[in-house]
């Protein structure tokens, strides 16, 4: 995959196709639109991808919470796919005032698109006047096939990034898993922590979650590691550890079951399979230790029964 991290001053010669959007978690409904880009190829067109570096809710509305997923994350995860062009761009004042017209000219004109698919409720351009309506005419007008796709819902209700925030913020990780049609992780670099787990011997990995990265709610997950291709079990907790610290620090802590060994500044990926329970103060390391344990064991058997 080709990475551009601008998009007035691009130019591709082979012929694409196109979807544009923030793409947060890369979702379901997402997948549609990757998926279609995709089956293009067969065709001869090359998959392109136009995203966002930063948030599209902050520029808009001020909304600065976090994402489902990491610049980074989503990078890798639209490469293992076999998009072709991945074009990271800022959402910035420039693009923001560019008429929807001038859009589609620059993509027909500059990357040499062929075809665009969009979902039902996509619009850009200036104060949003682009969407698929106005798309469909100006592929008449400017050469290019367009094709809408309508959202899918989940309990009849459309499945979106912030459908599946609202999931994964209460603890539903069954639920955000099944709209994001694939297992919520978070990928980072294994830090020192303060080492209580190799003390009371339950040993920890600890990862710092980047700033805007949404975690799940505060508790404690069953979890998978992948290190390196090779998939691990894990119990993992998110959250500050009030039992240690009082430096409200949010981390993730995952021990992982059976497996020895220094990971130390290693890269791994936690995945989420099953909120076990909330994260709470314990009144001693003792009562920690125990219910660490206790977790353990549940961990184990719900890999054993799968």
């Amino acid at each position: 995959m080709e990475y551009i991290y601008s998009l007035f001053d691009t130019k591709i010669s082979e012929e694409t196709a196109i979807t544009v959007g923030k793409f947060d978690g890369v979702h379901k409904g997402h997948s549609l639109l990757t998926g279609a880009i995709l089956e293009k190829k067969k065709q001869g067109l090359k998959a392109c991808i136009i995203t966002f570096t930063n948030s599209v809710r902050a520029e808009i509305a001020g909304d600065n919470s976090p994402s489902l997923i990491t610049n980074k994350e989503r990078e890798l995860m639209l490469e293992q796919m076999g998009i072709d062009y991945l074009i990271e761009c800022p959402f910035d004042e420039r693009l923001m005032k560019t008429s929807p017209r001038d859009f589609v000219r620059f993509l027909v004109e500059n990357l040499n698109m062929k075809y665009m698919v969009s979902g039902s409720d996509f619009t850009f351009g200036y104060k949003g006047e682009g969407n698929p309506d106005f798309l469909f005419q100006a592929a008449d007008s400017f050469g290019f096939e367009y094709q809408m796709i309508d959202k899918i819902k989940k309990e009849e209700r459309d499945i979106s990034s912030t459908y599946i925030r609202e999931e994964l913020s209460k603890g539903h990780i069954k639920a955000c898993n099944e709209m994001l049609g694939y297992k919520y992780f978070v990928w980072g670099q294994v830090v020192h922590g303060a080492h209580l787990g190799h003390k009371i011997g339950i040993p920890t990995i600890n990862i710092l979650p980047e700033k805007d990265k949404l975690v799940p709610k505060f508790g404690v997950y069953v979890t998978t590691i992948d290190l390196d291709g090779r998939v691990y079990h894990g119990v993992t907790n998110v959250g500050v550890k009030p039992s240690v610290t009082d430096d409200k620090v949010l981390g993730i802590e995952t021990h992982i079951l059976d497996y020895k060994g220094n990971l130390y500044g290693r890269f791994v990926k936690v995945t989420f399979e099953e909120f076990l329970r909330a994260e709470q103060r314990f009144n001693s390391i003792d009562e920690l230790k125990n219910q660490m344990a206790i977790d353990k064991k549940v961990a184990k058997d719900y890999f054993n029964n799968l």
